[in-house]
């Protein structure tokens, strides 16, 4: 019993370990994904991908203004770093 409850916890605690953020903005206040794009490069960013993430934030995998791979997510009204992963 111990090990199906150590199990049952490691599993919910996994889960949530790669959950991204959440960014509560409505749709409607977006930059659109193309500008962002061009606002994201012009500030330095080199895009490999960009998505919108489960959690409703834009999302990048490329690299950095220093040139470091990183993951990033941005608040999609404003383009504020919500979250950064080296």
């Amino acid at each position: 019993m111990k090990t199906t409850v150590a199990a049952i916890a490691l599993t919910v605690t996994a889960g949530t370990a790669f959950a991204g953020p959440a960014c509560n903005v409505p749709e409607a206040q977006w930059l659109k994904q193309d500008d962002a794009k061009a606002k994201l490069t012009a500030q330095g960013y080199e895009i490999k991908t960009f998505k919108v993430s489960k959690g409703k934030c834009y999302e990048i995998y490329g690299k950095d203004k220093a040139g470091k791979k990183v993951e990033i997510y941005f608040d999609p009204a404003t383009l504020a770093i919500v979250k950064q992963e080296s």
